[in-house]
């Protein structure tokens, strides 16, 4: 169920981040670049959720400003996002795990800032501005920041499961 309120969202924001942020320290640095069937590793699961609270930010910047806002990104439809993620990691193929760990953490920082600097009427009355849709700054920003954190925890948990039992077996033969 989705925040309704500036203190669910932060609530929300923290717990997620700190589910993470375990798996993150706990993660074999044997698995931390490597690929899985479809060529993702965890340090593109990491760096994809840093660059995606970092368009947020953006969108809702250009929002105040009265920019255009671009979604999800200058060139791209929301229906190429596939295309855009797969960009992404060719664009972030050099970044580092601690570069990409680094990056998460401190725009994590900067989400959480933002929503807490933001009452509960400016997250959640009325549609965000420049964002051609009907979701809310709180809805976009917990998209952007523990909704994203969920999945990846999902997906590191279970590589990190894939990791041990093919460990396990390694010392079993």
């Amino acid at each position: 169920m989705p925040a309704t309120s500036k203190q669910e969202l932060l609530t929300a924001s923290t717990k997620e981040f700190g589910k993470l942020q375990g798996l993150l320290d706990e993660l074999p640095e044997e698995l931390w670049l490597e690929k899985d069937e479809e060529g993702i590793s965890p340090k593109d699961i990491v760096a994809h959720r840093a660059h995606w609270i970092e368009l947020f930010l953006g969108w809702y910047r250009d929002g105040q400003a009265g920019r255009e806002v671009f979604f999800p990104a200058r060139g791209y439809k929301w229906n190429e996002t596939k295309r855009y993620n797969a960009d992404l990691r060719q664009h972030q193929v050099d970044l580092s795990w601690a570069s990409a760990c680094t990056d998460l953490l401190s725009n994590h920082k900067e989400l959480t800032a933002l929503m807490e600097s933001l009452a509960d009427e400016q997250l959640y009355n009325g549609p965000m501005k420049g964002a051609k849709s009907h979701w809310t700054t709180g809805r976009w920003a917990e998209a952007a920041g523990p909704s994203h954190y969920r999945s990846a925890a999902k997906y590191l948990r279970q590589r990190l499961r894939a990791f041990r039992n093919s460990s396990d077996n390694r010392g079993s033969v």
